[in-house]
């Protein structure tokens, strides 16, 4: 079972208003009205490992196991499943009758096969303890070397996609998005735009939209100018600053709920700036939290000291609000051997100056603001910390080769629906592409590991795992996150869903 640690996040899920009751219409017609979205995501190829997001979102793909709004596993293309006693054997029914948006049938031996890909891919799944993947006439078999409490999770994950035979090439690689949804592609063309069609063999209830498009753009003001406009049906991840306009437009609604997305602060725990820890508390305690919440996040409880927000329940500490102390700060650098050279900026014993780069990306557009503040804040402390704002595939690129200094960015910790798989990912030994650079901590890999055997009261390990990552701060969080969208009134039937995986475009209708 998925940690049901998102009640809370279930319990805010918004409804726009109910969708009335469409009569079954015709194939697609010349000129349909096409549902527009306009999100800030790129995507790269059709390989759900790297574009998954988009294909889960838009309704094109499916996984075994879907996620209801607290956490918990949900049928999806399986209709059952079950566990061995040991935790070794798995065993997921499908839901006969599926077939993918080539026409040929969903077999169990399908499934497999396509899993056995996401297995070999970059992907959550990836870290599974797999010893083998099987099918028999109606299911699906994973078999694991080691039980693995969060694998339901790692399923409905956008990754773990189940993609047809003709979906790869010899080589094994995915060449097309062929999959079970209730749109299929109808023009792909990465990494800006996606069009999708109604899939009429689809197994659910007949979607009353026939055709929807996926456009990215990166800036938030604009993706506001295009809701206001009406250029734009649904528009995502709205910037802090917006909503309030945008609430007041005659032609939108405006739907906000908590996410478990944290906007963290990066560190290469391996350079010689942040390997000492007391560095790493210095720069957290210079950190304005709550004015950076009210006057860039525009909300002030969104002040984050810890990774976890408090919908995240079973992995949130109790904890007064953060509070900045820049005396206490200067006194972990001075301990850290570093002093204030001739022109303020701190110097360590060799005369190495303590100027750092950091970078981020407009993908989420309060970011950059908010590295503008951090740079302020650090120079109080004499940290000279240029800011450059590039991509967010800098990132990962910078932690492979080593030559990434911080970078500030905002990092989702329930894509998966369990967040144990997710800190597997970012803090394994050795650190992840969105996680720890350069640090490890035995004690932390084995709460995880703990966490990962489905046996006890996980609540002491989570709660040491959480304690851990606020102690030694590996990334040091900034603030939590709310999403909001921009819902045209001509829809009904929108809501929002907390983990991200779906716009749910199968229960939307036009009003007019």
């Amino acid at each position: 079972m998925f940690r049901r640690s998102l009640g809370a996040l279930g319990a805010a899920t918004l409804v726009a208003r109910p969708a009335r009751s469409h009569a079954p219409a015709t194939t697609r017609r010349p000129g349909e009205r096409v549902l527009r979205v306009v999100a800030p995501f790129e995507f790269a190829g059709p390989d759900p490992a790297r574009s998954g997001h988009v294909f889960a979102r838009m309704g094109v793909g499916e996984m075994l196991l879907g996620a209801d709004p607290e956490g918990r596993p949900v049928p999806m293309l399986a209709e059952c499943w079950s566990t061995s006693p040991n935790g070794l054997l798995h065993r997921f029914v499908l839901r006969p009758g599926v077939r993918f948006h080539d026409g040929s049938p969903l077999t169990a031996e399908a499934a497999a096969e396509s899993l056995r890909h996401a297995h070999a891919a970059a992907s959550p799944f990836s870290r599974v303890p797999v010893a083998a993947i099987e099918a028999t006439s109606d299911a699906v078999l994973i078999r694991l070397s080691r039980p693995f409490a969060p694998l339901p999770a790692v399923l409905a994950n956008y990754a773990s996609m189940i993609l047809a035979p003709a979906a790869y090439d010899e080589a094994g690689r995915v060449r097309a998005v062929i999959g079970t949804g209730p749109f299929r592609v109808e023009r792909f063309s990465p990494p800006l735009q996606l069009d999708v069609e109604r899939f009429e063999g689809w197994w659910g209830p007949r979607p009353a939209i026939g055709r929807a498009s996926y456009l990215v753009v990166s800036q938030g003001e604009a993706r506001a100018t295009m809701a206001e406009s009406g250029h734009a049906d649904l528009t995502m991840a709205l910037q802090p600053v917006t909503v309030a306009r945008l609430r007041r437009s005659p032609r939108l609604e405006v739907l906000t709920v908590p996410v478990p997305r944290t906007r963290i602060l990066k560190l290469n725990a391996a350079s010689p700036y942040f390997a000492d820890q007391r560095v790493r508390q210095a720069l957290s305690l210079a950190i304005d939290r709550q004015g950076i919440a009210a006057a860039l996040v525009r909300n002030p409880a969104m002040a984050a000291d810890q990774l976890f927000p408090p919908t995240l329940q079973d992995w949130h500490l109790p904890a007064p609000p953060p509070r900045r102390d820049l005396e206490r700060a200067r006194t972990l650098l001075a301990e850290a051997g570093w002093r204030p050279g001739q022109d303020g900026i701190l110097v360590d014993a060799g005369r190495r100056r303590f100027a750092c780069r950091c970078i981020t990306y407009i993908n989420w557009p309060e970011l950059p603001p908010i590295a503008t503040a951090l740079q302020a804040q650090f120079r109080e402390l004499g940290i000279d910390m240029s800011v450059a704002i590039g991509n967010s595939s800098d990132i990962p690129r910078g932690h492979r080769d080593g030559t990434l200094e911080m970078a500030l960015m905002a990092r989702n910790y329930a894509l998966v629906p369990d967040p144990l798989a997710t800190l597997l990912q970012d803090f394994q030994p050795g650190g992840g592409d969105w996680g720890a650079m350069g640090w490890s901590d035995p004690a932390l890999d084995a709460a995880l590991h703990a966490l990962s055997a489905p046996a006890g009261d996980p609540t002491a390990a989570r709660r040491q795992a959480a304690g851990i990552l606020r102690e030694a701060l590996p990334v040091i969080p900034i603030a939590w996150s709310e999403l909001g969208v921009a819902v045209s009134r001509d829809l009904a039937g929108v809501t929002v869903d907390p983990f991200e995986t779906s716009y749910r475009l199968h229960d939307i209708a036009w009003l007019r």
